[in-house]
């Protein structure tokens, strides 16, 4: 009989056991809340730095290609005598095809000026990068 007991409380034990494995299984609502409110909180300091991050890219490229085409308008218009502001007749000069201007989203956000002997090429200002002002390359026959 004494045997008999034994068993019966070692088949609660086991039951009970069994039990508190089924609950504690997942996550309870209070630590997916957690969760959700540090990723929130780590995003909310991440994507403003990025975002700055992106557009002073965006600005740098966009300089950076209107330097290289300001190359290129100069040394054609040392072989030619004459500055062009035409985009197009540089395409070969720029290896074939103007860049595309990351702030305007176009090959043709480049501005050329001319005037006499001198010219002038800048990238323009666009949407994609805010409010910046694009450097100015000046250039002199």
């Amino acid at each position: 009989m004494g045997f008999r007991r034994i068993d019966e409380n070692i088949i609660r034990i086991e039951m009970a056991h069994r039990n508190s494995h089924r609950i504690k299984k997942g996550f309870t609502l209070i630590e997916l809340l957690v969760v959700v409110l540090i990723l929130g909180l780590l995003t909310s300091i991440a994507l403003p730095s990025y975002i700055s991050s992106v557009k002073s890219a965006r600005e740098g490229a966009a300089n950076a290609n209107a330097r290289a085409l300001a190359t290129a308008v100069q040394s054609k218009a040392i072989i030619s005598g004459a500055y062009d502001t035409s985009l197009a007749d540089y395409a070969t000069d720029m290896g074939g095809a103007i860049p595309m201007n990351p702030c305007t989203g176009t090959t043709t956000g480049y501005t050329i000026s001319v005037s006499a002997n001198t010219a002038t090429v800048s990238a323009n200002v666009g949407t994609n990068c805010g409010s910046w002002s694009p450097t100015t390359f000046s250039l002199t026959l």
